[in-house]
């Protein structure tokens, strides 16, 4: 960052008691988070509170206080009355809360359109808005997001049920992009490579091309984000104009596009891996099912979760117990016997099997031993195997997956799906 110059960031004040007793996790701040940051919004500090006037306003008088350039409340916005959030910025602001027309008009629209019944009265504060406070209607709700200028920061109220919040949120980004000043991110996504083996290729290769910290005398940042399907990087360049910034991002991706080749997702901002089997699927016309036991439908739950999936998704067979992988599936009953159901073959036989009664092109199975009980020192816990079929190509793999059983069931899904992406990678369409 340019010497004497002040980083824009962001401040987040969660508000629940269900967030304070740990009944509920608090996924928006995680969330804010990774998005703020990608619009050059870091955020500084996140604090949660209670359900209480008081609390939130001098919460909120203590954030102002840092100057950031954006403070986000998530919560506290709907009708009951334990929904104190509006009262409290308006207090802290020294406003008064008015009646919005254009949100009561919508609160109308919401609740005939669901019973045919006008709002109930009870509704009628998610209506008032702190004066000077910009709304955005929710689409998928009530409370509206509101925002308001005080001095040099912006305040951003949002509901606090995740879904609604990340709506709105996602419709306002191009609005807040401006406070961030002048920040340039260039995303990658890898999946089938742990941290700590990604990291020390990555800083040697920056390393070895003398760009580590600095590209032509200008510092840049890499922030390394993992989770259980894999290792997104971050590259932040902040303090150039634009042309500037991508000039120096571009040095770095000579570097990073080989290096992370092997490992790479396209889409790198959602590191969604379903959306490069699904375009190559559907650039070959053809269609997938799957056969899971071991992560009892986790692969078909991620590829129907993906928008006009029905284009090139036909179905799904959990096939859990040994009974089902026999009648369902075609799985041979000697094959169980002989090698037992956490096999190569049997994986073999369930992708055979699945890809034949649906009559699809593609496929993948999956069976293995998800913990924390079943394994043996032969099969430990862990231990997945999994088979892909791509056209005329089969492949079947084993690995020993290390972590809870959900830690298990998301890795070996996403192992399984990578590898289909990379048999669709090879075989080009005609």
């Amino acid at each position: 960052m340019t010497e004497g110059v002040r980083r824009p960031t962001a401040i987040l004040l969660s508000i629940g008691d269900e967030l304070l007793v740990g009944r509920t996790v608090n996924t928006n701040a995680s969330w804010l988070g990774a998005a703020l940051a990608d619009l050059g919004l870091p955020v500084r500090r996140v604090e949660t509170l209670a359900d209480d006037d008081d609390a939130i306003a001098s919460a909120l008088r203590r954030a102002i206080a840092e100057e950031p350039a954006l403070i986000v409340l998530t919560g506290g916005l709907g009708p009951t009355p334990d929904d104190h959030t509006r009262e409290a910025v308006a207090e802290a602001l020294g406003v008064a809360l008015r009646p919005h027309p254009a949100v009561q008009a919508h609160l109308d629209r919401f609740y005939e359109g669901r019973d045919g019944t006008p709002a109930p009265a009870n509704v009628a504060q998610v209506a008032r808005v702190p004066e000077g406070g910009e709304v955005t209607l929710n689409p998928r709700g009530t409370a509206p997001a509101i925002r308001l200028r005080h001095g040099a920061t912006t305040l951003l109220l949002l509901p606090g049920v995740p879904r609604e919040m990340r709506a709105l949120f996602e419709e306002l980004a191009p609005a807040l992009r401006p406070l961030a000043g002048t920040v340039a991110v260039r995303l990658w996504a890898t999946t089938g490579i742990p941290e700590s083996r990604l990291a020390p290729r990555v800083e040697s290769a920056l390393e070895e091309a003398g760009i580590r910290e600095r590209v032509d005398g200008h510092p840049w940042a890499l922030a390394y984000l993992p989770n259980l399907r894999g290792v997104g990087l971050r590259a932040t360049v902040e303090g150039l104009l634009h042309d500037a910034a991508e000039a120096l991002l571009a040095r770095v991706a000579e570097v990073l596009d080989p290096l992370l080749q092997p490992w790479r997702i396209p889409d790198a901002a959602s590191g969604e891996l379903v959306r490069a089997v699904a375009d190559g699927l559907r650039a070959r016309g053809w269609r997938m099912a799957t056969a899971e036991s071991c992560t009892g439908g986790l692969v078909a739950k991620r590829c129907t979760d993906e928008p006009g999936s029905s284009a090139w998704f036909e179905g799904s067979v959990v096939a859990y117990a040994n009974a089902v992988k026999l009648d369902a599936l075609g799985v041979d009953p000697g094959a169980i016997e002989v090698e037992g159901a956490v096999s190569e073959v049997v994986a073999r036989e369930m992708v055979e099997g699945v890809t034949s009664r649906f009559g699809v092109e593609a496929g993948v199975a999956l069976t293995g031993i998800a913990g924390p009980e079943g394994g043996t020192p032969e099969k430990p816990v862990g231990l997945v195997y999994w088979a892909v079929r791509a056209g005329d190509r089969l492949e079947v793999r084993r690995h020993r997956f290390h972590g809870d059983r959900e830690a298990v069931r998301e890795r070996a899904a996403q192992a399984a799906l990578a590898d289909l992406y990379r048999l669709l990678e090879e075989d080009e369409p005609q």
